[in-house]
């Protein structure tokens, strides 16, 4: 997962990720060093390199932590922070086996580092080495440690808590246009490696603590071992082994606990960023300095100290001069940030209105599918936002796959104007459905046959209006015995969602869609589109003829084939719903196969009396194409009555089929029969691909 990092900080890390060919052998070399020197013995030597190694890689944490921006930009710490914590007790392994082996030889025994800083740090008296050493573990356990332990704890307890409310206004961001989907995917990558790297966090603290506790333990054994050793095995007086080794000991401690009180501040400092943007010298002295009040009030305290008796006059007095002078030259600079920012915007009058109408077309712009819910299942769907999400992403390519083009992105938004468990799903702005969902329900579809023996409210299943059954969660099991399929409040919403936009692709597919296919095609067939765009059709026109087929569930997905209908008819036909009418039957194949169940086309044929009805009402002109329905309304009305008859009669025994009628009267036909039933396909005679075998389940009539 890549990270957005700031230019400054970017133009840095290549210099430490660049390097030689192998430089990920040259790292797994170094990671099996450090497991290597837990068991073998080092010369005084390699300890002094690896004793520098650790200071030096201590020193550049702390300098990344200090520069960077945010915290994500140093997402690799808590590796580091493992890898530094690793390395130091190796090396106090090695120092300990140096210590006890080689101690009686003298203060160099276990190398140059621990026997500069047993002369430097303690003055040459191990009494004041152990105080020291005491202390720099009390800061480092107490203090530092258990601060950032805590600040990593309480911030990934609220990073993950705020995930879904961050998902959500991502998603409600790119459905309103604010954001592309480039940018909904560079957030939702953030929010994810946000997400990791606090919880990483968390656990990495506690390395700093077992690596404080670890140090005592290692330098009380290496001086209770060690006095033993030098007086059993070297003949050493308990005087000369106490002082021989209680000072390589301590040294040793404070070489392993310098460096880590070192990344310990390196994690504080890491984690105590929180929200806070730009390196640490700007967030702090930038916060500290804004106030000149603050600092005058500061300064005129510190000059009361000054002139109290007893205490030196020379610092204070410094320190309050120091703080009347920022106090002095910090109103300045804000006047001139304020008019070098007014200038600016007075400068560019115009941007700022573009922005301004920019961002009111955005106000304006209506999400072409929203779903709107009501308060408590806004509350209650909230906890399961990552199931909702994956679950319309996967109905989204599926509607891909199905229909040859990508519906627009889904919005999910509350609207306390509805009850509490109500939804609606829009489209366009426009409510094209509505229904009601319990929570802590699930619903038992029944259609017409017998009710489960358990109690519940009778319903209409929202998506198909069958008669169900709403009953507790908790008697599923039962309804389940007794042959019943429950189904869950989410599974309800998002079978709704699925039918209307079903029923309302031709709305939702855009000219912006109609362009994407098109450049999408392959070469050859682009030059295609290029020869009929514009001199024998518009590119309006081309996705007028693609709304038409999906209007009645036609997929768009093999556009090559349409294309080619379409440069077929398009120089003898200039109507729309002809040219939809030619491309229908070139589609044959894929629209029986789109129906066709267990190998057969079941059809339901219109009767010879509806077929000389429909025959008769289409009105022609001299060329001998249609230009009217004119049908009696009451022969309208019969016809409704007993196609509605058949079906249903179909339909409750479950068959899966399609109507046929002639191909003149098939967009009367249809327009009369998706009134009744939207999901019963209307065919013609010549859309019935040849080799298809048909089953005549009867006629209307």
């Amino acid at each position: 997962m890549s990270l957005q990092l700031t230019s400054q900080a970017a133009s840095r890390i290549p210099l430490l990720g660049s390097g030689s060919r192998g430089q990920d052998i040259g790292f797994a070399i170094g990671i099996v060093f450090i497991l290597t020197v837990l068991f073998l013995p080092l010369p005084p030597a390699i300890i002094d390199a690896g004793l520098a190694l650790s200071f030096s890689l201590s020193i550049l944490v702390l300098m990344v932590a200090l520069w960077i921006d945010k915290p994500l930009e140093f997402s690799s710490f808590p590796t580091v922070l493992l890898i530094t914590t690793m390395l130091r007790l190796a090396l106090n392994i090695a120092t300990t086996r140096a210590i006890l082996s080689n101690g009686a030889e003298g203060i160099t025994a276990a190398g140059h580092v621990i026997a500069g800083f047993a002369s430097f740090v303690m003055s040459g008296d191990f009494v004041i080495g152990a105080i020291v050493f005491v202390i720099l573990i009390t800061v480092n356990f107490v203090v530092i440690t258990k601060g950032a332990t805590r600040i990593a704890e309480v911030g990934a307890r609220f990073t993950l808590d705020s995930i879904p409310g961050k998902q959500m206004a991502i998603d409600a961001d790119l459905s309103a246009g604010i954001i592309d989907e480039k940018e909904a995917m560079r957030r939702r990558r953030e929010l994810e490696e946000e997400s990791a790297f606090f919880g990483a966090m968390d656990g990495a603290s506690k390395f700093v603590r077992g690596d404080a506790i670890a140090g005592l333990i290692i330098t009380g054994v290496n001086v209770g071992g060690g006095i033993i050793i030098g007086v059993v095995r070297h003949g050493l007086t308990i005087g000369e082994a106490v002082n021989v080794f209680t000072k390589l000991s301590v040294g040793d401690g404070l070489v392993s606990q310098i460096p880590a009180l070192i990344v310990s501040l390196a994690a504080g400092l890491l984690v105590s960023k929180g929200g806070t943007r730009g390196s640490a010298e700007k967030a702090v002295l930038g916060q500290l300095g804004q106030y000149p009040r603050a600092l005058a009030v500061a300064a005129v305290v510190v000059a009361v100290l000054a002139l109290a008796p007893g205490l030196p006059f020379a610092p204070f007095a410094f320190l309050s001069g120091l703080l009347i002078a920022v106090a002095i030259i910090t109103p300045r600079r804000q006047a001139e940030a304020a008019a070098v920012a007014e200038a600016q915007e007075k400068a560019d009058p115009k941007q700022a209105e573009g922005e301004a109408v920019s961002t009111s077309k955005v106000s304006l712009r209506a999400p072409e599918i929203e779903i709107a819910l009501g308060k408590h299942i806004s509350g209650a769907l909230l906890s399961t936002y990552n199931e909702l999400s994956q679950r319309v992403a996967k109905m989204r390519r599926k509607f891909a796959r199905d229909f040859g083009f990508v519906i627009p992105e889904i919005k999910v938004s509350n609207d306390f104007n509805l009850g509490p468990k109500e939804y609606q799903i829009r489209v366009h702005g426009t409510s094209a459905a509505s229904g009601e969902l319990r929570i802590g329900d699930a619903l038992v579809i029944i259609g017409d046959g017998p009710r489960p023996s358990v109690p519940g409210d009778e319903t209409r299943e929202p998506a198909f209006g069958m008669r169900a059954l709403w009953i507790p969660e908790a008697l599923a099991g039962t309804v389940e015995r007794e042959g019943f399929t429950p189904i869950d409040p989410l599974t309800v919403l998002l079978t709704h969602l699925r039918e209307v936009i079903r029923g309302n692709l031709a709305q939702l597919l855009s000219y912006r869609d109609v362009r994407a296919l098109i450049d999408g095609l392959e070469p050859d067939y682009r030059r295609l589109v290029d020869e009929l765009v514009p001199s024998q059709i518009s590119y309006s026109g081309l996705q007028t003829v693609l709304k038409l087929l999906l209007a009645e569930r036609v997929s768009i997905r093999n556009l090559h084939l349409i294309l080619e209908a379409i440069a077929e008819a398009v120089p003898h036909v200039r109507r729309t719903e002809q040219l939809a009418e030619h491309v229908r039957v070139r589609l044959a194949a894929q629209i029986c196969g789109d129906h066709i169940e267990n190998g057969v086309l079941k059809v339901l044929r219109l009767g010879n009396r509806w077929d000389l009805a429909f025959h008769q009402a289409l009105k022609r002109d001299a060329k001998g194409d249609v230009i009217e329905f004119n049908i009696e309304p009451r022969l309208l009305e019969e016809f409704g009555q007993e196609a509605a008859k058949a079906i249903r009669e179909r339909l409750d025994k479950g068959d899966h089929f399609v109507i046929v009628a002639a191909p003149d009267a098939r967009p009367y036909v249809r327009m009369v029969i998706e009134r009744i039933f939207p999901n019963i396909a209307v065919l013609s005679h010549l859309e019935i691909s040849r080799g298809v075998q048909v089953e005549l389940l009867g006629t209307i009539s």
